[in-house]
């Protein structure tokens, strides 16, 4: 399993245009393929860093995703509306794997 984390440079005035977004690939990524974490908007310090996460069996299994995602009609309306709004100055996607697991519960006396 690989999450893929998108940081997302926004314009500072763009925030409720980006939670809109976000709600609407709340959407669209399930039926996709893709297990969403959740999207992240700035609630304090940084007005223009936003986060996208997201779990994903393999890069295979990712880029099959990517064009159920492109061909089905909310994300081609969810990327027209970003590329109209233009609220999104800056995105980096990146794919980490979880090393951490299983996790231990802590002991207390």
């Amino acid at each position: 399993m690989l999450t893929c984390f998108i940081r997302y440079e926004i314009d500072p005035f763009g925030g409720a245009a980006f939670a809109e977004y976000a709600r609407v690939w709340g959407q669209a990524i399930p039926p996709c393929g893709a297990e969403l974490i959740g999207y992240f908007a700035p609630h304090e310090g940084s007005a223009t860093t936003a986060y996208g996460v997201y779990n994903i069996e393999s890069l295979a299994a990712y880029e099959a995703y990517r064009t159920r995602l492109r061909d089905s009609p909310l994300g081609r309306e969810n990327y027209a509306f970003a590329r109209r709004e233009r609220f999104i100055l800056k995105e980096d996607r990146m794919f980490l794997r979880l090393v951490s697991a299983p996790h231990a519960t802590l002991m207390r006396p």
